[in-house]
């Protein structure tokens, strides 16, 4: 059992919908109110953040299934219905996304260009999020998919600086393109099932639904493309680093920290869960992309100078770990390719919160333009470097977990793209301290940077959450690993020996 009963509650509905009542809450409230605005978004990120808290407390590790589920008949005819669970696979994420969308709004607590609208749009975007990772039926799945994706446009192109429009067009187009094909495998799934009546339920479809040959090959395939369009998949990843360079600070933090997520969650949980004989068929073609993916990533961050895109790219490398483990069907990878879903969303959204609170004091996120920073700002410099020491994987952080799980996994079944992917980890690690050698240490410009405060007040908020938690996890991480090896097992069993 959990670590404590909670009593029949619908918990994971009241998380699901808290942020959503919020925003119409906000959307009611007079503009010139902005304190009571700001206190109701952060009162609905700490109810969201408190109930998570709490089921993930309650919830058995041991015990295999779906838990806190409430299922309802939405529309019987078709085979519409609200389910709501959460398994070893989808309470991490669930945790992660109230973490991130509480520590956002203190990282944007500043804003005032119509903030009303700002956080309204946010925590629509928040339920959107919390659905996807809490609904069990495919009809409901979708619709909460392009709930998360949408708002995106609007946060970037009004909210967001730079070239921001074309930033938030380009996201838009690429993630549409990729909800077509998601889209399209579902209604697939649907109609082909070979169950009478049809249903979109995904419990149902996993144990009973008959899917197999060159019908599910191409149906992952669809998957693969889709799903992984949002997870930032080489070549189409290319929307990440713009969206990421013009976004907002909060909703970089989502974007990074949760939306990415939504790609990879998507693909395990619809796409292999739903199809697993065909992983093997694709699994090459994955893994190898995954292996670009890291190292491109790793690369082209060293490349550059503008703080933002440094973080953006080192998203696109640190998901490929995260396809990798998929990719690898071993299970001890796909156990790390899950915890790096966790470890790396806290690390994005510490780094992009970060970020923000630097631009912010220096007006610049050129790295060029950036030294000695250290002296000025130690609080800041001492979370940037938890954050480093955690990208690249340094013993006793989130991030080594994650990493070293999926490379040894990896190493069992495809050795030569582990070796590769170990590679990107070291060049990993050579732009992260030489992003912290350039913004920290150096001659400090007093002249040019006559003000430059350390964080304050509510900015601490961010900083001190997520840096304990990839500390925290980092030293105990069977907090997680028991709990995603539990709900692996259902995938794990259906996929067979990864190693003939």
């Amino acid at each position: 059992m959990g670590l404590f009963d909670l009593p029949k509650f619908p918990y994971l509905t009241v998380i699901l919908l808290s942020p959503l009542v919020a925003a119409i809450i906000i959307m009611l409230l007079p503009r010139e109110r902005r304190t009571a605005i700001r206190l109701v978004a952060t009162g609905s990120a700490a109810l969201s953040l408190l109930l998570s808290v709490l089921v993930f407390l309650a919830y058995d590790p041991y015990a295999s299934g779906f838990q806190f589920v409430l299922r309802l008949d939405w529309v019987p005819l078709l085979g519409i219905t609200y389910h709501v669970g959460v398994d070893g696979i989808s309470l991490p994420l669930v945790l992660l996304t109230a973490i991130i969308s509480f520590t956002g709004v203190f990282a944007t607590w500043t804003t005032t260009h119509r903030d009303k609208e700002f956080y309204a749009v946010l925590l629509v975007l928040v339920t959107g999020v919390f659905g996807v990772f809490v609904i069990l039926d495919l009809f409901f799945f979708f619709l909460f998919y392009e709930l998360a994706v949408l708002p995106m446009y609007l946060l970037i192109g009004i909210w967001g600086t730079g070239r921001k429009q074309y930033a938030a067009m380009k996201l838009t187009l690429y993630l549409l393109v990729g909800s077509a094909f998601v889209l399209i495998g579902i209604l697939a799934v649907y109609f082909s099932s070979g169950l009478e009546p049809a249903t979109f339920n995904l419990v149902d479809l996993i144990e009973r639904g008959t899917f197999s040959g060159g019908f599910a090959r191409v149906i992952l395939l669809m998957f693969y493309i889709g799903f992984g369009i949002l997870a930032g998949i080489w070549p189409l990843h290319t929307w990440s680093p713009d969206g990421h360079a013009s976004a907002p600070t909060a909703v970089s933090m989502l974007h990074a920290g949760v939306l990415m997520k939504l790609g990879a969650y998507g693909f395990l949980r619809v796409g292999v869960q739903l199809l697993p004989a065909a992983l093997s068929h694709w699994s090459w073609l994955i893994g190898i992309i995954a292996v670009i993916n890291i190292v491109y990533g790793a690369f082209a961050a060293m490349g550059q100078n503008d703080l933002k895109y440094v973080i953006a790219y080192s998203s696109v490398s640190h998901m490929g770990v995260v396809m990798l483990g998929i990719a690898s069907r071993a299970p001890v990878a796909l156990n790390g390719a899950v915890f790096q879903m966790f470890a790396h969303g806290i690390m994005t959204g510490l780094f992009f919160a970060l970020v923000g609170l630097v631009y912010e004091k220096s007006h610049t996120r050129d790295m060029g333009k950036m030294s000695g920073f250290g002296r000025r700002m130690p609080g800041i410099w001492l979370a940037f470097t938890i954050g480093g020491l955690s990208s690249f994987g340094l013993p006793g952080t989130a991030g080594f977990v994650a990493e070293v799980l999926v490379l040894l996994g990896t190493f069992r079944t495809m050795p030569v793209l582990a070796i590769i992917a170990a590679f990107g980890v070291i060049v990993t690690a050579i732009y992260v301290l030489r992003m912290l050698q350039r913004i920290f240490f150096g001659e400090f410009d007093a002249k040019a940077h006559a003000q430059l405060p350390d964080a304050r007040t509510t900015e601490w908020v961010s900083l001190a959450v997520l840096g304990s938690l990839l500390v925290v996890f980092g030293l105990f991480p069977s907090l997680l690993t028991t709990m995603i090896a539990t709900g692996l097992e259902p995938i794990i069993r259906a996929l067979g020996p990864a190693v003939p």
